[in-house]
């Protein structure tokens, strides 16, 4: 308890000083941004932190003040309690508690600091803030608008007595509410399942009502700045679901980032950013040079030293036990099963052959039953346990429910284990994955890879991906039964293609502008100058992405 409250402590007096530093730079922006002209940037800010500066808000912040910087006109549209619940905001054990709001606005005002403010009802070119797509006036400058909530009395009706299933697949004025809510609901519950009791719907019916909210004065927003292009963090969320959604129907072009898979690092994309497209051109090929620099990164990852959006996992990993090499030595071959976190926001795009990873899992269950000479490794993702984050529906919970510790032939690893999960790939006759990154690694180690949900990596031909629960369970039956398995070539060289560019073209750099906070999940601003700025790697590449339509990809 001691502990807890040091560190509290610690948190706040770094968090007053970092708020304090980012308040000068603003200000250095201010001042230093040239005369703007041309349509502006729209920059939505809603769910990237509510107490503290986050990683993407850090990106959200730097990639706004390099555009400033070069003229551009940037329109900030933010939340000022426009949301009855947000998704960061909401509690999950008392979801009618108000979210914290003031200090969610005072972390936001901290960020636009120096910036002209309008008032919600007021038009912003009769502020003379920003200029209009056809005026191109000069001299104009970037300003922020702040959207509260109004309840709609008619939507409210509408809902009110709607069972968890009509408010899922909602629609209100043609916009799918419903949809477009989901992701976040099963994100901050920590579960995909939902149960159709009260705290459950009310929570639905709240973000329903505020995401109208959203298109309403977004929408309205639009219509007054007519911007070339809209920047939301990820657009799983709800809020900013919603203003890509209603953005795109009007042809506007919507970028959405993301933590990138290096450290310090963004990822910003014309699509959806926890989908992960990548162009990689047919032509390309790894030289000598680049193989070496993909190698020293897998070097590290197979021992465990890696990090992710800030959390380092398996810092102790360990290799297989005795008593496992023994266990294993009574069966004919030994095949993992790696899981992912079931609210992830990777999911929605997984979801394309089974209708979740539980599913798949009872799929693969019957299977194991009928192959006793075969042990399976089933391994839970780590982060189903991160602190503050643990999921509500977990493999273990399937596990359990499921008598899958009952097997003989099942090996269950929990998420706090540190067992190499790599050691275990060479060991194995093939590897199942929903779509779990260690896919690609193990596709990269030369392992034969069944996965059964859509993966970053199946843009390529990496892995085995068959298209139906069908094929899935007859591929999974024939890698048992083959005495070998005929890996495609094709499968290791675009898996390599496909790592190196994530690692090392669309993970854009921001460590000599970010370091990590008392939380590694937070972000605080280093001391650097506003031209180190504008002419880093990682801002060249943003500023060609939103202004070029460029590929959002480091030059080499």
């Amino acid at each position: 308890m001691k502990e807890f409250f040091k560190q509290r402590i610690q948190r706040g007096l770094v968090r007053r000083l970092n708020n304090l530093k980012i308040s000068r730079v603003a200000k250095r922006v201010a001042r230093q941004s040239p005369p703007s002209s041309g349509a502006p940037v729209v920059f939505f800010k809603a769910s990237t932190g509510i107490d503290d500066l986050s990683w993407n808000s850090g990106f959200h912040l730097l990639a706004s003040w390099a555009l400033r910087l070069k003229g551009i006109p940037v329109a900030y549209f933010a939340c000022q309690s426009g949301m009855s619940h947000c998704v960061l905001g909401t509690n999950r054990d008392n979801v009618r508690k108000a979210p914290p709001c003031k200090s969610c606005i005072y972390q936001s005002r901290t960020l636009y600091t120096g910036l002209p403010t309008l008032d919600a009802d007021s038009s912003l070119h009769s502020k003379g803030v920003l200029p209009n797509r056809q005026e191109q006036a000069p001299g104009l400058h970037s300003g922020i608008y702040w959207f509260e909530f109004q309840r709609d009395l008619q939507l409210v009706a509408a809902v009110e007595r709607l069972s968890l299933q009509d408010l899922m697949t909602f629609e209100w004025q043609n916009i799918p509410l419903g949809i477009l809510c989901l992701p976040g609901l099963r994100w901050i519950l920590r579960i995909h399942h939902l149960s159709d009791v009260e705290p459950t719907r009310y929570l639905l019916r709240e973000y329903i009502l505020s995401a109208w909210n959203v298109a309403q004065k977004f929408s309205k927003f639009l219509d007054e700045t007519e911007p070339r292009a809209v920047v939301v963090f990820n657009g799983q969320f709800y809020p900013e679901a919603t203003a890509r959604y209603i953005a795109q129907k009007r042809g506007i072009r919507v970028i959405t980032h993301e933590v990138g898979l290096q450290p310090a690092s963004a990822f910003f994309t014309d699509g959806e950013a926890t989908a992960y497209p990548i162009h990689i051109p047919d032509a390309f090929e790894l030289n000598d040079e680049q193989n070496a620099k993909l190698d020293v990164y897998l070097a590290k990852r197979f021992q465990g030293d890696f990090t992710m959006a800030g959390i380092k996992f398996w810092a102790d990993m360990k290799g297989l036990d005795q008593s496992f090499l023994q266990k294993a030595d009574g069966f004919k071959q030994i095949v993992p099963i790696f899981t992912n976190v079931i609210f992830d926001t990777s999911q929605p795009h997984a979801n394309t052959v089974f209708e979740d990873m539980f599913d798949w899992l009872d799929m693969a269950l019957e299977v194991i039953r009928a192959h006793p000479e075969t042990l399976f490794v089933i391994r839970a993702h780590p982060d189903e346990l991160r602190v503050r984050k643990s999921s509500r529906e977990t493999v273990e919970g399937w596990v359990s429910s499921r008598g899958v510790d009952k097997e003989p032939n099942i090996v269950f690893v929990s998420p706090n284990e540190s067992l190499s999960s790599y050691e275990l790939i060479l060991r194995s006759k093939f590897v199942m994955v929903y779509n779990s990154t260690i896919g690609l690694e193990a596709s990269i180690m030369g392992a034969a890879v069944l996965c059964a949900g859509k993966a970053r990596f199946t843009q390529y031909p990496t892995v085995f991906f068959p298209q139906t629960v069908e094929e899935v369970r007859r591929k999974m039956e024939e890698f048992l039964d083959v005495e070998k398995i005929d890996i495609p070539s094709e499968f290791k060289r675009n898996a390599r293609r496909f790592l190196y560019y994530q690692l090392f073209r669309t993970s854009l750099p921001f460590g000599d502008f970010l370091e990590a906070s008392v939380r590694t999940t937070q972000t605080r601003l280093k001391s650097f100058g506003l031209e180190e700025l504008i002419e880093s790697e990682a801002v060249k590449a943003i500023l060609d992405g939103v202004l070029e339509g460029g590929d959002f990809l480091l030059r080499e």
